[in-house]
């Protein structure tokens, strides 16, 4: 199959990876990867290509878009935007059509997409089908039922299938969407989309950090790092009450975009504690998370999917914008997968000693069962639709 494959990342980067993932587990077939958030560097398989529109950004409040580059207004960004997009089905053959989260989120992107699945539906794009990508979790909204309603005639309108990257037994979409007996095309639960740390990935990784035995870990991350400053300042405090006469490492990340300010503050921070590495970004997290014995992070898909992989004791701090990532913490939580932390928690006293219990309940701890098959399991379940050769 021809597969686009469209992703707009405009905040975080969990999206984009979550994405990827699912993007790699297509290895047989080709699939063109339609992106338009900020730059991430990583390498991607080869049956992958990436598509980059113009950028477009959020700010934190998830109120405004504004151009990732300067020298164009929005308009003109959404202009060449459209038309790129246009540009890019009418001119391809196109088998397949994965829209991540849309249309229950990234509304503003209804400039370019809602152009490309009216000609799809008209078929003036060929016989392509549509399908939407969606993550476990939905964010409240304030007028819930017209939310809900636009959603409805959106999806039913112009998509095919509806697969959610999650495990119904931890959270089903009914709990964040109440009319899903309203949706009329064919939807299944994929399980968890993650990659898995690489065979051996603990043993290279601590030799390579020069860790032995004896030696303890901590991991603290948080995702893109937009809105993760006040956790990892709160592990360093902590960590301070901690590491003297130790044999204890940290290895923190910021995240790509975390302001630089706030970058420059931890890294100085960690300077001066013994045995401390400040990093923006690895490509190598997964080993990391299976290196260590504790991981202090925020609470995002990715992440939390990443520490039931890497069966590393967690701690959470979850995003407090929204309900995503709290609901989330607390499911997986319920199942002893991990422990949430509260904002009072971050006290570095209290937060220490949280960090030395979680680490002392050891790697080897009781772990959900959990499914987490979501990229192979997408893959299976598509081949299988699309062999039937009928649209749903």
């Amino acid at each position: 199959m021809n597969v686009v494959f469209y992703c707009q990342h405009v905040l975080g980067i969990g999206h984009f990876f979550r994405s990827l993932e699912l993007a790699r587990a297509f290895r047989r077939h080709r699939l063109l990867l339609v992106t338009g958030g900020p730059r991430v560097d990583v390498a991607l398989p080869e049956h992958v290509t990436e598509y980059r529109l113009p950028p477009l950004e959020m700010d934190p409040e998830f109120t405004a878009l504004f151009p990732g580059e300067r020298g164009q207004s929005l308009e003109e960004v959404q202009e060449e935007r459209r038309n790129l997009l246009l540009s890019l089905f009418a001119t391809s053959s196109v088998d397949l059509v994965v829209v991540e989260l849309y249309p229950f989120g990234r509304r503003r992107f209804g400039f370019e997409l809602l152009p490309v699945l009216e000609a799809i539906r008209r078929g003036d794009l060929g016989a392509a089908r549509v399908v939407c990508s969606l993550r476990d979790i939905l964010v409240e909204k304030k007028d819930r039922e017209t939310y809900e309603g636009r959603v409805l005639d959106l999806l039913n309108r112009y998509f095919h299938a509806l697969l959610v990257h999650a495990d119904p037994s931890v959270v089903s979409l009914d709990e964040t969407f109440r009319r899903r007996a309203e949706i009329e095309i064919p939807l299944a639960y994929t399980g968890f989309v993650t990659p898995r740390p690489p065979e051996g990935s603990r043993e290279r990784l601590r030799r390579r950090l020069g860790l032995g035995s004896v030696d303890r870990l901590l991991v603290a991350s948080a995702g893109g790092g937009r809105v993760g400053a006040p956790l990892l300042q709160a592990v360093l405090d902590a960590y301070g009450l901690m590491a003297r006469g130790r044999h204890l490492a940290l290895h923190l990340f910021t995240g790509p975009y975390m302001e630089q300010r706030e970058a420059a503050s931890l890294a100085a921070r960690g300077e001066s504690l013994p045995g401390v590495q400040v990093e923006r970004f690895t490509g190598e997290f997964l080993s990391f998370l299976a290196a260590a014995d504790l991981s202090i992070s925020m609470a995002g898909y990715n992440t939390c999917m990443n520490l039931l992989a890497a069966e590393v004791p967690a701690l959470v701090w979850p995003f407090a914008q929204n309900q995503e990532q709290r609901l989330r913490a607390e499911r997986l939580a319920a199942l002893d997968a991990l422990r949430v932390l509260h904002d009072g928690d971050l006290e570095p006293g209290r937060l220490a000693v949280l960090m030395e219990e979680t680490m002392a309940s050891g790697r080897g701890g009781r772990r959900a069962v959990v499914n987490l098959d979501g990229a192979a399991e997408t893959v299976r379940w598509l081949e299988a639709w699309c062999g039937e050769g009928r649209l749903v």
